[in-house]
């Protein structure tokens, strides 16, 4: 432990798609002191994307320039007694994010000749332009002599460094000859913060690395060369150039650079912490520990939850989940899986029902109210909640949570939604309740599948709006899991944890289970399990495995 005084403070940042936000956190308590959020101008003004391509590119000056203005605007929030009693900072970001950088570690869209090249700059998450490399992926990292380096992850994504930097420098040669290697968006700025982004001095992220570079112990760091040959030479490049081996977020990577610390008039002794991807960090800052399941409910779901390697062994859990060494907390196996719709089915639902309300909201001559319109849309949500609550047990239709495909079990994002069980008499009340019951069924199921393999989930932490917003979806959940639901006074726990490397990386805390006693959002409201529900909801659980096994089996959507 380091001897700092009375009181400090660390700056968790979080990158997200569309914006980056800064908190400045007191290590004693968790409280956030000083928030700022910059969004990306370039990206807000539509540049560097093409949706109907799946193609998603970032500028590296939006990071910079967004990075600089949210930590300033989190500054003006707090006193300069306490601006100068700022220990760390920690960042986290979205990811697979990978850029092509130069010999010095500087991405090409920073240099002249490369600053408007779409392929030079940073390939955000969700691009999938990359969708015809990643099925030529999975089949040779299944597939050959040395390894599968699938066991970990399951198939490979067309989000993934790999697959990203295979399409890069398929279709375009001067990227291909210009980029020295490749650069993830969690090592490159925890870089530029503390100065060093060279390819053989830079900090690589076990989070990134393991999850989507496929790094791991038992091949002894990434996939083999002779593997990625066949694919294509330049990635044999890559391997050698990586440099450093992978490092827990909570690492103490550096201190604040010359340069930042003038931008952001800040102390050059403060230290700058390893980082992670963004539902990792939050999954800290909810306070993760060991038979926890962490959710983050938003327009998808992405669980988390750690186990100790030697408790996993012999474990056939690979359809349901990746796994990282490192890459949550230090020591553990880091766990993610999730579904691939969850709030985004109940918004498909409104705006099913709104549209004859917008359709009427556009004649002169209706009666209709600007005002009502306005309430209607507004409330429509709430008014089905209430409806779906006095329904009686049965008819009950049962919805598959497909809607965007499945990301887990066995993944197939092509996989599309059913309901049936539909009769005359029903309304849009019990519509309202099968989808959601599909949703928690979907994510109750990634919960059993661990259960079958004797993996103890006792907890469930929810995070995000609908663990706010939505009584009736917790309820559900707690009633079919038989499990308690705690849920967080935070909606920042992404950034929250960010702070907590920074503030374990800065020796206030010997690990991170000590810092979430402390810094991590507390619990505000728990949901129990009403056993009364209890069989009731087990048949209509079995209906809902019927009717994904009956839709994979027949394949109907093909």
């Amino acid at each position: 432990m380091v001897e700092y005084m009375a009181e400090s403070y660390v700056i968790g940042v979080d990158f997200g798609s569309d914006s980056v936000r800064a908190l400045v956190v007191n290590t004693e308590t968790g409280e956030n002191i000083g928030q700022g959020v910059a969004y990306y101008s370039r990206w807000k003004a539509g540049l560097y994307q093409h949706p109907e391509l799946s193609i998603f590119r970032q500028h590296p000056l939006d990071y910079l320039e967004s990075l600089e203005e949210c930590i300033k605007k989190a500054l003006t929030d707090i006193t300069e007694k306490q601006k100068n009693h700022i220990i760390g900072i920690g960042v986290d970001t979205t990811g697979s994010t990978p850029v092509p950088v130069d010999k010095d570690g500087t991405p090409l869209a920073l240099l002249d000749e490369f600053s408007e090249n779409e392929n030079a700059m940073f390939f955000l998450w969700k691009d999938h332009a990359a969708a015809a490399e990643a099925d030529e992926i999975n089949r040779l990292f299944r597939n050959n002599s040395e390894n599968d380096y699938t066991k970990y992850q399951g198939d490979y994504s067309a989000e993934w460094y790999w697959a990203k930097i295979l399409y890069a420098v398929r279709n375009d040669a001067s990227v291909r000859e210009a980029a020295y290697t490749w650069e993830e968006h969690c090592d490159w700025i925890t870089g530029v913060l503390c100065g060093e982004t060279r390819p053989d001095k830079i900090y690589h992220s076990a989070c990134a690395a393991g999850h989507k570079a496929l790094w791991h112990s038992e091949w002894d760091g990434l996939p083999a060369a002779s593997v990625l040959e066949k694919l294509n030479p330049y990635l044999v490049l890559v391997r050698e150039r990586y440099g450093k081996a992978p490092q827990p977020s909570t690492e103490k990577v550096g201190t604040l650079s010359k340069e930042w610390a003038e931008k952001l008039g800040l102390k050059e002794s403060i230290v700058i912490s390893g980082s992670s991807f963004d539902a990792h960090a939050g999954a800290v800052g909810a306070g993760i520990a060991e038979k926890t399941f962490v959710c983050t409910m938003g327009t998808s779901c992405v669980d988390m939850f750690v186990e100790k390697a030697e408790n996993l062994k012999g474990k056939n859990i690979q359809s349901y989940c990746g796994q990282a060494e490192n890459s949550i907390l230090p020591g553990y196996v880091g766990v993610e899986t999730g579904q691939a719709a969850f709030g985004d089915i109940f918004a498909w639902f409104k705006r099913l029902l709104e549209w004859p309300l917008n359709q009427l909201s556009q004649i002169r001559e209706s009666d209709i109210s600007e005002e009502l319109y306005i309430k209607v849309k507004d409330q429509i949500l709430l008014m089905l909640q209430e409806e779906a609550e006095r329904l009686p047990d049965e008819p009950f239709p049962v919805a598959l949570d497909w809607f965007n495909g499945r990301r887990y079990p066995n993944t197939d994002d092509a996989q599309k939604s059913a309901i049936v069980g539909l009769s005359l008499g029903m309304d849009a009340p019990y519509l309202y309740r099968s989808l959601v019951f599909g949703a928690v069924c979907g994510l109750y199921r990634l919960i059993e599948g661990f259960e079958k393999q004797q993996i103890n989930i006792e907890k469930i932490i929810a995070v995000g709006g609908i663990s706010k917003k939505s009584p009736y979806v917790m309820q559900m959940l707690s009633d079919l899991s038989n499990r308690e639901i705690c849920i967080l006074d935070s909606d920042q726990t992404c950034a929250q944890g960010a702070a907590m490397y920074a503030a374990v990386a800065a020796g206030i805390y010997e690990n991170l289970e000590t810092a979430a006693g402390y810094m991590a959002a507390k619990c505000i409201k728990t949901y129990k399990p009403n056993s009364e529900k209890k069989e009731w909801y087990r048949k209509h659980y079995q209906e809902y495995l019927n009717l994904a096994e009956a839709v994979n089996t027949l394949n109907v959507f093909e």
